[in-house]
């Protein structure tokens, strides 16, 4: 099967979890394709599967990921869709993962896509990521900083992917 897996990343944390993710597919024998998602897709119906994902940046999808989604829903809802989103509402814990589960709006890109899933992955953070005033309210949020992608939860999600793939394929 042939695979896109697209994304919008802000600082390169979303995008190395796009191509992690693309390496599982691989060694399943599937053919990806990693594209950020704010560059034009010549012929989206190519694509027998879909994994989208963006960094979550005030508790919402990056821009380029809602408009790509919002503009292909039509194709994208004929095909297998996985979702997922990078953020900190993880690293952060208590309340922040609470309300963090889905970030606001992509319930309803979930639904016109009709996703199978979306999975919220914790990503990395660096103080030059944040300008001055905001990392001290990071801070004062009981914010760390690192790199918080769990290497081990991505393979595992992609063999999830893999997995339903071949299915669908036969």
């Amino acid at each position: 099967m042939l695979v896109m897996i697209g994304y919008a990343s802000a600082h390169g944390s979303t995008e190395g979890i796009a191509r992690r993710v693309a390496d599982r597919l691989r060694e399943h024998g599937h053919d990806v394709d990693v594209r950020p998602l704010d560059e034009p897709v010549a012929d989206l119906d190519r694509y027998d599967a879909f994994v989208l994902g963006s960094a979550v940046h005030g508790s919402s999808w990056l821009r380029e990921a809602v408009d790509f989604t919002r503009r292909e829903t039509d194709t994208l809802a004929q095909r297998p869709v996985w979702l997922f989103s990078v953020g900190l509402a993880r690293v952060l814990g208590g309340r922040f993962e609470q309300a963090g589960g889905e970030p606001r709006g992509t319930p309803e890109l979930r639904q016109a896509v009709g996703a199978r899933e979306h999975r919220l992955l914790a990503g990395a953070i660096q103080p030059k990521h944040l300008p001055l005033f905001a990392r001290g309210i990071y801070r004062m949020m009981g914010g760390r900083y690192g790199d918080f992608r769990d290497w081990a939860e991505v393979d595992d999600w992609a063999e999830s992917i893999a997995a339903q793939l071949t299915v669908v394929a036969h």
